[in-house]
């Protein structure tokens, strides 16, 4: 297709995913794990605009730019090409990503960035979200990609391929604290320690988040993070942090998100997230803490 580029600058939200919950239930014979989590995203994130142009370009800036690694590894040029090979005379231009949430934290941004290019391009070509070639771009480009290409909370499978319909979630308001070093997904994955056809559990229903507050606590009580104790055992650190959170005043629940090395802890109230982030924030300048509300 050929489109009419447009002078006008775009822009898109690159919000950070959270993982409420993470079930591993196997590793498939060809070495990837097999997974099931309920999945929302924060008010806050990466900022992502498009200036139509000629060529593919792509600039970094922001807090942790330094954390984003080298320009020709990045999720947002993958994408984009990725795109580019299934859509004929794609418009594309140059991006410029002012990166404000941490690297290797379990937050899904470079995921986030990826998507919220994709749906810069959807824009700028007239490509309807729901197109396959769209659907098709994001997975080649990572695992967390579909589910941060609509942005809603939902329940995600597989390798990230599979997609349930979207869920309504209570007001959840979440504090946010990456630690100040990454965790590898592969290691956390290989110190799980499950071979290949191993299965820990099967797939729940698509409707198994209750639509009641109550029950909804309970699900997510009754649902953790499987990798937890595999990033504990890597990084006692972890487990540290998420004593720290739950001692917070309010604290519903507090869990580490993806693969880690952020924790989030859930609050009721907007205040009592904020409250806790001034008082972590104010004790450990080294940490990355966030108040935030959640998707629902």
């Amino acid at each position: 297709m050929t489109a009419t580029v447009a002078s006008d600058l775009l822009e898109e939200t690159a919000p950070a995913k959270i993982n409420l919950t993470l079930r591993v239930l196997g590793k498939r014979a060809d070495g990837y794990h097999e997974l099931e989590s309920l999945v929302t995203f924060t008010s806050l994130g990466d900022r992502l605009t498009l200036r139509p142009g000629p060529a593919l370009d792509l600039m970094v800036s922001g807090p942790t730019a330094a954390q984003a690694g080298p320009l020709g590894d990045n999720l947002v040029l993958k994408a984009a090409r990725l795109l580019a090979e299934r859509v004929p005379g794609l418009a594309l231009g140059a991006f410029d990503l002012v990166k404000r949430l941490p690297a290797g934290g379990g937050l899904g941004g470079g995921s986030s960035d990826a998507a919220a290019a994709l749906r810069l391009l959807a824009r700028l070509n007239g490509l309807p979200l729901d197109d396959p070639r769209l659907a098709e771009a994001a997975l080649k480009t990572g695992a967390d990609v579909p589910v941060c290409l609509a942005g809603r909370p939902r329940i995600m499978r597989g390798v990230g391929e599979r997609l349930a319909p979207p869920v309504a979630l209570p007001p959840l308001f979440a504090l946010l604290v990456g630690p100040g070093f990454p965790l590898a997904t592969r290691d956390v994955f290989t110190a799980l320690g499950l071979a290949p056809g191993d299965r820990r559990g099967e797939a729940t229903a698509d409707d198994a988040v209750p639509a009641d507050p109550d029950g909804f606590w309970e699900y997510l009580a009754e649902s953790g993070n499987d990798l937890e104790p595999p990033a504990i055992g890597l990084a006692p650190a972890v487990g540290d942090l998420l004593a720290t959170l739950r001692r917070q005043r309010g604290c519903r629940l507090a869990r580490m998100s993806g693969s880690g090395s952020t924790c989030f802890a859930l609050f009721d109230e907007p205040r009592a997230a904020a409250d806790a982030a001034l008082t972590l924030g104010s004790r450990h300048p080294g940490w990355w803490v966030q108040a935030t509300a959640l998707a629902r």
